[in-house]
């Protein structure tokens, strides 16, 4: 319920917002605004870019990490608001460019390519404008599901870092050359109280609040250790780190401060429910940094973000009976699940993974299993014997329908056992998933 509430909230700020932008506009246009059709296009594109400029800046808001915000919804919404509004404020945008240019030559009776490049070349601001629109195109054309798979994560961030770049150029080309911004001081002054508004909440939230954090409770490396050929578990060391009430199944985005990683921050999942003095991920060599994580070194210091995600075991309803479903590596957040149910939880867990060596974390998951009552079923091989269909889920969990599911694992295992879950009448607010992606800027 309190989810819902956040979301309305959410959704209303952001409806009113964008109304009040539009609004500004409205009450700006004037009667050579209309006088004819080339100045009717100009007018147009305004619009397509005021609205555009509202939806990128929002979308940075989505995932400036605001902690109660998080909280509520869930990092994984928001990056998928996020991904779903940025497309837009880049077609919206895109718009503003190609209609703009036709109204202004037409309007001067110019070559359209003439009048784009006079554009670019001599208008203020234009030409930090155009690279900011490249920047924002080279973000969004790899957001695209066929670009990203087959993209290293430490490329995909480092382009999606100039989208903040992208908006921030276009910013001076908006207030100087903007009609609605040149003669109406409050519209002005509204756009600016808009970018800094986010611009405050990135700086605080991204970059103070964790820096303040990881200075503050000390976090470094104090070992590490292989678990399966590819998968190490690092253990952080660190003072009152209950204070950042973290809970197992949450993640951190991680900074190591060593030669080669200081500049790359990953985001990976607590492995372990995490104590008063240490936190613990563990994480499968992809060929990227992750590789190089295995040799990290003891005393590495460490700077987080964090702790975020709503997949967690306070999420579940008291005295449901629960369903852990994990894919490969995928089980390191559910084992840091598994500690933190009451003890008197009925609790299955259903461990998928492709060999025997793939098991990660056996030996705990049976050590825990032991000490909590809980079941632990390894499904070892293809997926074509272990279909994760809701008849063979009730196999090894006969009353699956009234369970509440937590899954983590590859988009396939989690869409299988989603519609597992459908099919069983298992309502969304009893599905918690966290698959494997790129989570954000």
């Amino acid at each position: 319920m309190r989810r819902k509430v956040i979301d309305d909230q959410v959704s209303l700020i952001t409806g009113l917002g964008l109304g009040f932008t539009i609004a500004i506009q409205l009450t700006t246009l004037t009667r050579s605004d209309f006088a004819d059709i080339y100045s009717q296009i100009t007018t147009a594109s305004r619009f397509f870019a005021l609205i555009g400029s509202y939806l990128a800046i929002i979308g940075l808001l989505l995932i400036a990490r605001i902690s109660w915000i998080e909280s509520a919804i869930g990092h994984d919404r928001l990056v998928t608001w996020h991904r779903k509004s940025m497309p837009y404020a880049l077609y919206f945008i895109t718009a503003h460019i190609l209609l703009v240019t036709l109204g202004y030559a037409g309007g001067d009776q110019m070559r359209v390519g003439a009048q784009l490049w006079n554009m670019i070349t001599t208008y203020p601001w234009m030409l930090p404008a155009t690279l900011g629109f490249v920047f924002l195109l080279l973000a969004g054309v790899t957001s695209y599901r066929v670009f990203r798979t087959g993209m290293s994560y430490e490329t995909w961030w480092v382009i999606h870092l100039y989208t903040y770049l992208g908006v921030a150029l276009s910013f001076m080309h908006q207030i100087l050359t903007g009609s609605m911004f040149i003669t109406h001081p409050l519209a002005k002054y509204y756009w600016i109280a808009l970018y800094v508004s986010v611009v405050v909440a990135i700086l605080f939230w991204r970059i103070l609040l964790p820096l303040s954090r990881s200075l503050r409770h000390q976090l470094m490396v104090s070992e590490v250790v292989a678990e399966t050929p590819g998968i190490v578990s690092i253990y952080i060391s660190g003072k009152n780190i209950k204070e950042l009430n973290a809970q197992g199944g949450q993640f951190f985005s991680w900074r190591f401060l060593s030669k080669d990683l200081w500049f790359q921050s990953h985001p990976y999942s607590l492995s372990a429910s995490p104590t008063n003095t240490s936190l613990r991920i563990t994480v499968k060599a992809l060929g990227d940094s992750s590789t190089q994580l295995a040799h990290v070194k003891k005393g590495t210091r460490v700077f987080i973000e964090g702790p975020y995600g709503i997949f967690k075991a306070s999420s579940a309803r008291i005295g449901r009976h629960i369903v852990l479903v994990g894919g490969g590596v995928g089980i390191t957040p559910l084992r840091a699940i598994m500690e933190e149910f009451p003890s008197n939880t009925q609790i299955d867990v259903l461990f998928r993974a492709s060999t025997e060596e793939d098991l990660v974390l056996r030996k705990e998951l049976d050590q825990l299993a032991d000490k909590r009552g809980a079941r632990v079923h390894y499904l070892v091989g293809s997926r074509s014997v272990h279909t994760m269909s809701y008849e063979y889920i009730k196999k090894f969990v006969p009353n699956f329908h009234d369970a509440e599911v937590f899954i983590c694992g590859p988009h396939a295992l989690v869409e299988a056992v989603k519609a597992a879950a459908k099919k069983a009448g298992i309502p969304k607010n009893r599905f918690h998933d966290e698959a494997f992606a790129f989570h954000g800027n």
